[in-house]
């Protein structure tokens, strides 16, 4: 459970800093996800998590 916590915290740090640097480009980005097909949008999210789950996997148990 700790572990979940430090990574969400990590992913709310970043995100905050993203959008606190750059605000337009953020904004925009926000806007075209929101165009996007669902079936665009569920793919990005399953690549996503799944190369996560990779770099989880690695840096736990891979060598790293």
């Amino acid at each position: 459970m700790t572990d979940f916590l430090a990574a969400l915290g990590l992913v709310l740090a970043i995100e905050g800093l993203i959008f606190a640097a750059f605000p337009t480009a953020a904004k925009r980005a926000l806007a075209e996800a929101s165009e996007a097909p669902v079936e665009r949008m569920r793919l990005v999210g399953v690549v996503s998590a799944v190369v996560g789950v990779v770099i989880i996997w690695y840096v736990r148990w891979g060598g790293a």
